[in-house]
C-alpha cells in the first residue's frame, strides 16, 4: 500500500506553505502577537475563498468533501507558520460537534468556533470566535464567547476562562459523549500535527545556521556537538510526523485504533517540538535567546501544545492503560505515515 502524498495533496501543501510564508513571515507574526487584537481578521475570508475552511465539509454544504488527511496537511503548515488565529480551534477542535448549517457557515468563513471540554473551562482564541462548544454535564452546548482573559505562555494563541453556561443544545446523552470523545481525539491529533510543523520549521532554521555560521574557520555544523543534536532532532521529528499522520489516517477512515493513535501522536509530537526548540536555540547560541529571534515564539507554542489537551505523560498513561486492558496493539491497524 502506498502511503505517500498524492500529487493533489503535495500541491495543497505547497500552496499552503507559499501563502503562509507570504502573509505570515516571522516579523508579521511578531507584530500580531504584540498587538491588542492578536490576529488579522481580514485573512479569514481569504482562507474561505481558498477552500481551507471547508476541506472536509460535504459538497452539498459548500465544502470540498475531502478527508481529514487534507486538513491534517493544512494544520501542519499552519503550525509551521505559527499562524495566529482560530484555525485550530475551529477546524481542529470544535468541528466534530458541528453539522448542517453550522458546517456551511464554517466553510464560508461566516462563523468561527472554539470549544471547552475540561472542568477548567479554558478556551483558546475565545476573543476571536463567534460561538463555543461547551461540554456541560451530559450535554454539548453552543454558547456565547463570554469570559475573562487567562494567562497564556503563547501570545499567538490567547486563552480565556469561559463564563457562559447556557446555550442551544447540540447533543445530549450518549451522542454528546460520543461527540466529545471525537473532539478530544481530533484535538490531540491536530495539536500533534501543529507540533510537527513547529518542530520542522525550527529544525530548518537550525540546519541553515549550522551550515552558514562559522567558528575557527569551519561551519559549526562540522562539529559533533552541533551536528549530533540536529540529527537527533531530525529523527524525532520524522517519528512524530509518522505518528501524527497515522492518527490523522485513523480519523479519516474511522479506524478502531484512533484513540491509541491520537494519544501516541500527541505525546511524541509535543515532546519532539519542545526538544527541537531547545536544541536549536542552543545551536544559535546567544542570538537564539534574543527577543528579535523567532525561536522564542516557536518554543512558547511548543510548550503550549505540550500541556494543552493533556501533557505527554497523561497520554502515555492513557495509551498504556488501553494496551494493557486488551485494547489492541499499535500494529493492529495499517500504518499511515505519509511522506513528502
Amino acid at each position: 500500500m502506498d502511503f505517500t502524498f498524492s500529487s493533489e495533496q503535495r500541491e495543497l501543501r505547497d500552496q499552503a506553505r507559499s501563502f503562509l510564508e507570504a502573509h505570515f513571515p516571522p516579523s508579521r507574526v511578531a507584530q500580531l502577537a504584540e498587538s491588542e487584537v492578536g490576529w488579522d481578521a481580514d485573512i479569514w475570508p481569504q482562507l474561505a475563498q481558498l477552500g481551507w475552511l471547508g476541506v472536509s465539509v460535504p459538497e452539498d454544504l459548500g465544502g470540498a468533501g475531502l478527508s481529514f488527511i487534507e486538513e491534517a496537511i493544512l494544520i501542519e503548515e499552519f503550525g509551521r507558520a505559527l499562524f495566529p488565529g482560530p484555525y485550530l480551534s475551529t477546524i481542529g477542535f470544535a468541528r466534530p460537534a458541528l453539522s448542517g448549517n453550522r458546517l456551511a457557515e464554517v466553510a464560508t468563513g461566516s462563523r468561527r468556533w472554539s470549544a471547552s471540554l475540561a472542568a477548567s473551562r479554558l478556551v483558546p482564541d475565545l476573543a476571536l470566535v463567534d460561538q463555543v462548544v461547551l461540554l456541560s454535564g451530559d450535554q454539548l452546548l453552543a454558547v456565547a464567547p463570554e469570559g475573562r482573559p487567562a494567562t497564556s505562555i503563547d501570545s499567538t494563541r490567547r486563552m480565556a476562562a469561559l463564563s457562559s453556561s447556557e446555550g442551544e443544545v447540540l447533543a445530549s446523552g450518549p451522542q454528546a459523549e460520543e461527540l466529545a470523545q471525537a473532539m478530544q481525539v481530533r484535538l490531540a491529533t491536530a495539536l500533534a500535527l501543529e507540533a510537527v510543523g513547529v518542530a520542522q520549521r525550527v529544525l530548518e532554521w537550525g540546519l541553515e545556521h549550522a551550515r552558514t555560521r562559522e567558528q575557527f574557520g569551519r561551519p559549526i555544523g562540522s562539529y559533533q556537538a552541533v551536528s549530533h543534536p540536529l540529527v537527533d532532532t531530525f529523527v524525532e521529528v520524522e517519528l512524530a510526523r509518522s505518528l501524527a499522520y497515522w492518527a490523522a489516517w485513523c480519523i479519516s477512515v474511522d479506524d478502531a485504533q484512533v484513540d491509541l493513535a491520537a494519544a501516541a501522536a500527541k505525546s511524541a509530537s509535543a515532546e519532539a517540538a519542545v526538544h527541537a526548540c531547545e536544541r536549536v536555540i542552543q545551536v544559535h547560541g546567544g542570538m537564539g535567546f534574543t527577543w528579535a529571534s523567532p525561536l522564542h515564539r516557536y518554543y512558547k507554542r511548543a510548550l503550549w501544545i505540550e500541556h494543552f489537551g493533556g501533557a505527554p505523560a497523561q497520554h502515555r498513561r492513557r495509551l498504556a492503560s488501553q494496551l494493557l486492558a486488551g485494547g489492541g496493539s499499535i500494529a493492529d491497524s495499517q500504518p499511515a505515515h505519509r511522506g513528502g
